[in-house]
């Protein structure tokens, strides 16, 4: 099937892939864009799993104040060049990150580092809450998975939907981002402050 350099533009513009890269899928997915999209994603989540374990120990320090200087970010996010660490890409995801966590106000950046004491009383009182709704003694463990599920989206970084795109996550983000750049990315810690809070 004849691809035309059109529809590879209009690809590239919305995936942010190599030309050839482009080409290929919209040839697999015989000419359909959303299907092309998917492809591309997919792949770039195989290169982004490939390249996790390489080290990365440049990147950038970056700080957000929010607009009325009520709520400000700072956060570490590195890579694995200093050269990647100054690409639009790169700068970019990492000053979405600061303006999500000053939106969304997340507890961690992945589930495993949240307080286990936190969690012990989260669970503990999701299945008083089943137990008053008269829930069965067998699916209480049930309903406190579920629920604990959720939390976790609401309250790790990784697992929230990107306000600036709710069809992802920060982590599907951070993924696409890897893809993009051709390097390991990883939100190391953050800091966020708010007026009258301690």
């Amino acid at each position: 099937m004849k691809i035309s350099a059109q529809q590879v533009k209009e690809l590239r513009d919305k995936t942010g892939s190599g030309m050839m890269d482009c080409k290929a899928a919209l040839q697999e997915a015989e000419g359909d864009l959303q299907k092309a999209i998917d492809n591309l994603r997919k792949k770039g989540i195989a290169k982004a799993e490939k390249k996790s374990n390489r080290a990365a120990n440049e990147g950038v320090v970056l700080s957000y104040i929010h607009p009325g200087n009520k709520i400000g970010v700072l956060i570490e996010v590195n890579c694995e060049t200093d050269f990647v660490a100054n690409t639009e890409a790169f700068q970019t995801f990492v000053s979405d990150v600061a303006m999500h966590i000053a939106a969304t106000n997340p507890v961690s950046i992945r589930r495993e580092e949240i307080d286990k004491d936190l969690i012990a009383k989260e669970s503990e009182i999701y299945r008083e809450q089943a137990k008053l709704q008269g829930k069965p003694e067998k699916v209480l463990d049930k309903i406190v998975e579920g629920r604990l599920n959720k939390f976790f989206q609401e309250q790790c970084l990784e697992e929230q939907q990107f306000v600036k795109n709710t069809d992802l996550t920060i982590k599907e983000y951070l993924t696409e981002t890897i893809s993009k750049v051709g390097e390991n990315i990883h939100i190391s810690r953050f800091a966020r402050y708010q007026i009258g809070e301690k």
